[in-house]
Order: C-alpha cells, then sequence, then structure tokens
C-alpha cells in the first residue's frame, strides 16, 4: 500500500486539548458560583478546574470581543489576556456590552480588565494597550492555550492565524455583518487541521469587502 492510499490524519479534537488543572489560577478558584455548569455533562468539577487553569488570549474588544470577555471570565476562564489599543466611543454602546458611558474616551483593553475583575474577581485579565505586529504576534500570544479573534480588519485576522499556527494554537475566530455572522475553529495542529489562511488563501483587495461600518451592524448579531 503506497502512502497515497493511506487515509488522511483526523485531526484532534479541542476537546482532547486538556488545560493542566493544577495550575495555581485553578486552585484559587471558588467551585461554588459554577455549580449549574458543573453539572453539565462531561464538565463536572475536572473540567470547572481546567477552565479556572485556562489561558485564554483575545484579541479586540469590540462587538465579538465584548461579549466574549464577558462569558469567558463569568465561566471561570482563569488568565485573560486582552489586545485592543483602541479607547471608547459613542457609537460603541449599542453593541459592545462591556462598556458603560462613563468609560469614554477611555482605553478599551483597560475599561474591560476593570469591569471583568469587577463582575469576576478571581478572574485574571491583563489588559494590553497595544496592537498584534509581526514583531511581536509570536512573543505576546505564546503560553495560551486558546486564541479568541474579534478583529475587523484582515492584517490582523491572518497574523493571528499565522502565529496561532506557529506556536499549534487553536484560534476561535468570528465576524459579523448586518445581519449575518460567522463563526469558526481553526488549528493547524501540527499539520493535521484546518487554518484561516487555508481557508482564505488570498486577502481581499482593498475595497473589496465592506467593513461593518457601512450596512452597519447590530449588537444581537455579536451575541
Amino acid at each position: 500500500m503506497s502512502s497515497a492510499d493511506l487515509p488522511a490524519p483526523v485531526p484532534p479534537r479541542i476537546l482532547d486539548r486538556a488545560v493542566p488543572a493544577d495550575r495555581p489560577a485553578a486552585q484559587r478558584h471558588d467551585l461554588g458560583r459554577y455549580l449549574r455548569q458543573m453539572r453539565l455533562p462531561r464538565l463536572g468539577e475536572t473540567g470547572q478546574r481546567r477552565l479556572a487553569g485556562a489561558r485564554v488570549a483575545v484579541i479586540g474588544a469590540g462587538g465579538l470581543g465584548a461579549p466574549a470577555l464577558t462569558y469567558l471570565a463569568a465561566a471561570g476562564v482563569g488568565e485573560i489576556t486582552l489586545f485592543d489599543p483602541d479607547t471608547v466611543d459613542a457609537t460603541n454602546l449599542h453593541r459592545q456590552v462591556l462598556f458603560t458611558e462613563a468609560d469614554l474616551g477611555r482605553s478599551k483593553a483597560i475599561a474591560a480588565a476593570e469591569h471583568l475583575h469587577a463582575q469576576s474577581p478571581q478572574v485574571s485579565v491583563r489588559a494590553v494597550v497595544e496592537t498584534l505586529t509581526p514583531a511581536n504576534a509570536l512573543e505576546r500570544l505564546a503560553g495560551h492555550d486558546l486564541v479568541l479573534d474579534g478583529t475587523d480588519n484582515f492584517p490582523t485576522r491572518y497574523l493571528a492565524s499565522d502565529a496561532c499556527e506557529i506556536l499549534d494554537l487553536p484560534l476561535v475566530w468570528g465576524s459579523i455583518l448586518a445581519f449575518s455572522g460567522q463563526v469558526s475553529v481553526f488549528w493547524g495542529a501540527g499539520g493535521r487541521g484546518v487554518t484561516y489562511r487555508d481557508v482564505h488563501p488570498v486577502p481581499p483587495r482593498p475595497g473589496e469587502v465592506p467593513s461593518a461600518r457601512r450596512p452597519g451592524c447590530s449588537g444581537c448579531s455579536a451575541a
């Protein structure tokens, strides 16, 4: 039998990527507040401690990142790193549900970290007020267990995907436009899985894809 006749390798499942349950954050958490979700099949106390020990990087605290950050912290993910160089604008408030009018003009990353800490004091949120670049992406994302990409520009999407492929990290990607949205999990998995660049090998030309500002966007779509 030649190699061409062999079945293609099956990418491992994300659920099989176990997060150490003995990390310090996993032991700090009071599991009482998570009793309802710990009743879920295949979660239990072990799964909850793995969530508490998990390190998740979120790129962007906008319409996608804001609700994702809220639920990550509420679910008990132990360590969150948030990357966002922008400030809160009045036009953000209808969909970026982490922020209030008191946050206008403030750094999104810092304001989000403060709100998440107030909501879930056991969760550690590190605010990074800068953009990921080819020079810093590998260093900034290394050491995380999962990356969420909630950005609104193609250069950062490709950069995040390439960095995650090199670091062998699963990437959760999302996009919304008007009333529709897309979401996917990309994981190169040592060459056995699919990455964002596999699905979209060529970036669109400038102006070929409209931004969310032109047709509008709804907070319900992000949720």
